[in-house]
């Protein structure tokens, strides 16, 4: 058997367990290290160095942590509404949730959001051959607002304009998640101001 025929060049991440579900015991795995075929990312993930995909640091981000979901600035750099290039990636996780010790690079941004924020917007896309959880451009308007003294008062009122100007905008389901939310009051506000 040729354990090097077991990695697909198509898949960047393998967990532990997915190795072992291969049949590659930790031994194989530390020589597939010392071959440089593969690289420990963590404690339970490792990266292929034979993928032969583009690379994404949504999917570094999301493979890193698993439960959770790219939101905040980096999902309105998904969306094309900000011009804002923050040095890391926000993802939300749930408050009950614990992640494993982040990695130096990406650097990567834990937002713990209450179950109601975390669960509602969620959307997949995928990126690099990869699955990512991101949340949806409305659901990504509301959280800028909700966190708008984290984020910043003019990166704000940016994302607000781009969504507000895009064709895609459903107004209609920004002010369903501002009512879910408890965010309508400051949604309106800020509406009154640039409508």
């Amino acid at each position: 058997m040729n354990i090097n025929n077991l990695l697909s060049n198509k898949k960047k991440f393998y967990t532990t367990k997915e190795l072992r579900n291969l049949s590659i015991s930790n031994y194989l795995t530390h020589k597939l290290i010392a071959e440089g075929k593969l690289s420990k990312l963590n404690t339970s993930l490792y990266i292929n160095n034979n993928y032969l995909g583009e690379d994404s640091d949504f999917a570094y981000a999301s493979a890193i942590v698993p439960n959770g979901v790219i939101c905040l600035i980096s999902a309105a750099i998904y969306y094309d509404l900000t011009t804002t290039r923050p040095n890391e990636i926000n993802i939300a996780i749930e408050r009950t949730h614990k992640t494993s010790k982040l990695p130096d690079w990406p650097p990567i941004n834990i937002t713990y959001f209450s179950p109601k924020r975390f669960e509602t917007g969620i959307t997949t896309i995928t990126n690099s051959n990869q699955e990512i959880h991101v949340y949806d451009i409305e659901k990504t308007v509301i959280d800028i607002i909700f966190y708008r003294n984290k984020i910043g008062i003019e990166e704000t009122k940016e994302i607000l304009k781009n969504y507000l100007a895009s064709p895609k905008r459903n107004l209609n389901k920004l002010y369903r998640y501002a009512n879910l939310l408890n965010c309508k009051n400051i949604i309106n506000t800020y509406l009154e101001v640039l409508l």
